[in-house]
């Protein structure tokens, strides 16, 4: 019994020590990014792009890095979406046997380990042969597969928790599997396919190794999907490198910038996910 207490013991010991790990180097992070970052942030670098000697500590912005930034994002979570809601239906046991499922789910598993770099020289290689130059278009396609996996398997996982017995008593009233699929379990599962959205969401906004290749970097603001696009990460990248002191403080005011982006999407998913969770059947 002592014994018992004590494993007990220690493994609330460890629980703790975990979260307040976590806890602290959240709270680090978000200190130092703000209270490096706030103070070099003004109004000018927000609605500006770079102008002529911005990475030598002369005037300009992060416009062009905002701008781009959120075409890609949106533009992969949106292929993205379309991609994975179909691969994620077609895996429950109305559409598909075990094996052909357990192999998708083995291949999205594999995929989403694949480090971002490989999707950007994936890409990188894809375009070449089909003669696009990095652009708008190519970065959506790289951050497109990268966010694939991430957005794919949370929301089969939440497809499949739907009880057994909702899609019984649709099926019983004489509902179709496409029926069932759109007006009963789609509904049970729209605040997880939101969190599922804004986890693939968080991670292409934050990544910078697919789109170095695929989507270049410039100062101007893209007017179609074949011009090249600067993206926050890798102006943070580009100017945390300089040797000035102003400019490595505007790579923290841009990283302030990110954190607040992503800041204000996960309110904003939770605040949808609480308004759908009354088609939640407890």
């Amino acid at each position: 019994m002592h014994r018992r207490k004590l494993v007990e013991g220690l493994f609330k010991c460890l629980m703790v020590s975990s979260l307040a790990i976590v806890v602290l180097s959240l709270v680090m992070i978000i200190a130092v990014i703000v209270l490096r970052g706030a103070p070099s942030l003004t109004w000018s670098m927000l609605t500006q792009a770079p102008k002529g000697g911005y990475y030598l500590g002369k005037e300009g912005g992060i416009l062009n890095a905002i701008v781009g930034s959120l075409y890609l994002t949106l533009g992969a979570t949106a292929v993205a979406f379309i991609l994975a809601l179909p691969i994620s239906l077609s895996l429950q046991r109305e559409f598909s046997g075990p094996t052909f499922a357990r192999l998708v789910r083995l291949g999205l598993d594999v995929l989403w380990g694949i480090p971002s770099i490989v999707y950007g020289a994936f890409g990188f290689v894809v375009m070449l042969y089909f003669g696009i130059r990095a652009s708008l278009l190519g970065g959506i396609i790289a951050l497109s597969l990268l966010i694939l996996p991430i957005m794919t398997r949370p929301i089969e996982e939440v497809i499949s928790m739907v009880p057994k017995e909702l899609k019984e008593v649709s099926f019983a009233l004489g509902a179709t599997r496409l029926e069932t699929t759109v007006h009963a379990v789609l509904k049970q599962t729209l605040p997880g396919i939101l969190t599922a959205v804004l986890l693939a969401f968080g991670r292409a906004i934050g990544d910078a190794a697919s789109v170095l290749f695929t989507a270049g970097y410039t100062d101007r603001l893209p007017h179609s999907l074949f011009d090249p696009v600067a993206s926050l990460p890798l102006a943070i990248f580009f100017q945390m490198g300089t040797p000035f002191p102003e400019v490595q403080n505007r790579a923290y005011a841009a990283a302030f910038v990110l954190l607040a982006i992503v800041l204000l999407v996960s309110l904003a998913a939770r605040w949808l996910a609480k308004g759908f969770s009354k088609h939640i059947v407890r």
